[in-house]
């Protein structure tokens, strides 16, 4: 009797522990909220980008080299055939370095500017524009994102498609800055923009409209009703299906970015050139498979982070109580 009595006594202490402890960690614009934000990017675009450098790797290789690489399988056993399965890994430590200082800034960032612009526009203003805001807010992001990613991304390539050159970062990195200076890491930063701002732009403009069709008109409950579960999967599915058209998007900027790299010497005129219309789209099967499933991922993992450090997720979009009533007046 006494046990039953203590461990309903301790069961009592812990909801009251457990009514007492706050939903969220921090407040969203706190520093920690945006610190944590970037801390999620890190690990969603580092992660993802690291595992599927065998697939990059091929793709890259098809864009530069077509008649040689004429497919992804066919690629891939070629790739095996001349360097063996440890082929396949070629530039997986610039990778992880350059995505994941991406993903800090494409992801810390993007909630930074949603939130700066959500304000400056109030309200209803943000409810009625929204999609424009997504897009802004990305494209701010991305354009900061893509500075810290371009030194890597010049290293990883080169090693990727250049052949008897370094296999390493520890290597190639110091030979880039002996050969070309500083330049050198930031030449393709134009074609980087133009490959990666339309392609973030449609990654997070697309995945946050997915997600609000999704619940409004395929998920039989409202989002409050839903398993923390049951919403990852959400994530996941929009983050797929963004995956695909930013893939079709940002490919022919992506194809001249990895000509451009692999020669050093030429510009993006003279690459894109080389290249032609039909080459500016070789290798996109691999990349909308690529695509599609990393930014799934990096979906899921990034709010699998929020939930984990229990950042608020603020549900989709609801139009103001002020603007139904101005439309109700009307």
């Amino acid at each position: 009797m006494v046990f039953e009595r203590q461990k309903e006594a301790f069961f009592q202490r812990q909801l009251v522990a457990a009514s007492a402890e706050p939903q969220y960690s921090c407040e969203v614009g706190s520093p920690k909220f945006y610190g944590l934000c970037a801390f999620g990017g890190l690990l969603s675009c580092g992660i993802t980008h690291t595992a599927v450098v065998p697939l990059d790797l091929v793709k890259c290789r098809i864009q530069v080299d077509p008649g040689k690489y004429k497919g992804l399988v066919s690629g891939m056993a070629l790739t095996v055939k001349e360097g063996g399965v440890k082929a396949l890994t070629l530039g997986w430590a610039p990778t992880f370095v350059g995505y994941s200082m991406q993903g800090i800034g494409k992801f810390g960032f993007y909630e930074l500017f949603k939130n700066v612009y959500s304000g400056i526009l109030g309200e209803e203003n943000a409810y009625i524009y929204r999609t424009s805001m997504y897009l802004a807010a990305s494209a701010s992001a991305e354009f900061f994102a893509d500075i810290f990613l371009c030194p890597m991304e010049s290293v990883k390539v080169r090693i990727q498609t250049t052949p008897g050159w370094e296999t390493t970062l520890r290597a190639g990195a110091p030979r880039i800055m002996r050969e070309e200076g500083i330049n050198g890491f930031y030449k393709g930063l134009s074609p980087l923009w133009a490959r990666q701002i339309p392609y973030t732009m449609m990654k997070f403009a697309c995945f946050e409209k997915t997600v609000e069709l999704l619940y409004k008109h395929v998920v039989p409950k409202p989002r409050s009703d839903c398993s923390k579960l049951e919403q990852l999967a959400v994530t996941f599915t929009a983050g797929y299906i963004a995956g695909v058209f930013c893939a079709i998007v940002s490919h022919p900027a992506d194809s001249i970015v990895s000509k451009l790299n692999a020669n050093p010497g030429g510009g993006v005129v003279s690459a894109a050139k080389e290249l032609g219309l039909a080459g500016m789209w070789k290798g996109l099967a691999p990349r909308i498979i690529m695509i599609g499933t990393l930014t799934a991922l990096q979906w899921f993992i990034y709010d699998s982070v929020k939930v984990a450090f229990r950042l608020p997720r603020p549900p989709p979009p609801e139009m103001p109580e002020s603007l139904k009533r101005k439309l109700a007046a009307q």
